[in-house]
C-alpha cells in the first residue's frame, strides 16, 4: 500500500498574515469568488498551500499595462 503524500493545508488566519491583509478581507474575498480555491472542513475554511501558489503565480504582473485575465 502506498501511502500519498502530505498536504500543507493553512488557515484563514495564516493566509491573511502571509499576504498581510485582514482575515475578513479574506473572508469577503471568498465570498466574492476571488482568491483561491478553499477546503470547507467542519465548518473551518482551510487553504492547500499549492493552491495559494498556483493562485499566485496567476496574479504576477511584469507591467500595470498587461489586460487581466478573465
Amino acid at each position: 500500500m502506498q501511502v500519498a503524500d502530505p498536504v500543507s493545508i493553512i488557515s484563514q488566519e495564516e493566509l491573511a498574515k502571509r499576504w498581510q491583509v485582514s482575515t475578513s478581507t479574506i473572508a469577503r474575498w471568498r465570498t466574492e469568488g476571488m482568491g483561491p480555491v478553499y477546503l470547507k472542513l467542519r465548518g473551518q475554511v482551510r487553504y492547500r498551500l499549492e493552491d495559494i501558489q498556483i493562485y499566485e503565480a496567476e496574479c504576477l504582473r511584469a507591467s500595470t499595462s498587461e489586460a487581466i485575465p478573465s
